[in-house]
């Protein structure tokens, strides 16, 4: 049980930092140029791609069975994509609003980090119980991914009226669901050897849809220079880096 609470703290106070750094540094910084912005999600699809390409499934397939591994990778991109569908089709949110369209993206990003900052605990939870090195990898690249998402969030909420604490206040909140995540990861996974590895692949499948169904599109959207793109490539290599040394 100390393990436990422990674990789920981790996750908790990892999911709050990384969003509230990136509420912090929008703030901070006037405009933030489209191609920074790009820069910075396309360093943290590539450090997130690396990380569960090298080390996450990997391990997944070290402790459980091929074929139910593939399976579980595959359910964590079926329930992130069921959690899109849901943001879609939010239209309760647009209704009755007087803001502009920077205000309504922003409250669906915070959704949208809030719903998946969910299997991303579970990674860091299942993570713990499979190595202490796997969940302090893990912990700290998704710290460092949620660190652009948090200045996603900001940066369209100030634009669209919020004030500076408000918009703080909601990047603060949308890291909490990582907390419960990491519990859930925890516990699960301390059931055995194979249920770690399931609960590996369903966050390896769930954060590879992230990176490719919502972070390298954005970025594309925002700028389609060459710059983001060797962000990702230095992202993969500093995944890499981490999962050797880690």
């Amino acid at each position: 049980m100390k393990n436990l609470i422990s674990v789920s703290f981790i996750g908790l106070v990892s999911g709050i930092i990384g969003t509230g750094i990136g509420g912090l540094m929008a703030f901070f910084v006037k405009n933030i140029s489209n191609r920074i912005l790009s820069l910075i999600l396309e360093f943290s699809a590539g450090l997130m791609t690396s990380v569960v390409c090298f080390k996450l499934i990997p391990e997944a397939f070290e402790l459980g069975e091929p074929f139910t591994t593939i399976c579980s990778v595959l359910t964590g991109v079926l329930v992130i994509i069921l959690l899109e569908d849901v943001i879609l089709n939010a239209e309760f949110l647009k209704k009755g609003r007087r803001n502009t369209g920077l205000l309504k993206a922003g409250i669906l990003t915070a959704i949208g980090i809030a719903l998946h900052n969910l299997p991303e605990g579970f990674a860091v939870g299942s993570g713990f119980e499979a190595s202490l090195s796997l969940g302090v990898t893990l912990t700290l690249v998704i710290l460092i991914h949620d660190i652009p998402e948090g200045i996603a969030m900001a940066v369209p909420l100030r634009a669209g009226g919020f004030s500076r604490m408000r918009a703080f206040m909601l990047t603060i909140l949308s890291g909490i669901p990582m907390g419960l995540g990491a519990f859930i990861g925890a516990a699960l996974g301390g059931i055995s050897k194979q249920f770690i590895s399931l609960c590996l692949g369903f966050a390896g499948g769930a954060m590879l849809y992230i990176v490719c169904g919502e972070l390298v599109p954005e970025s594309k959207k925002l700028y389609r220079g060459r710059l983001p793109s060797i962000g990702n490539v230095l992202g993969i290599i500093c995944g890499i880096i981490v999962s050797i040394y880690n």
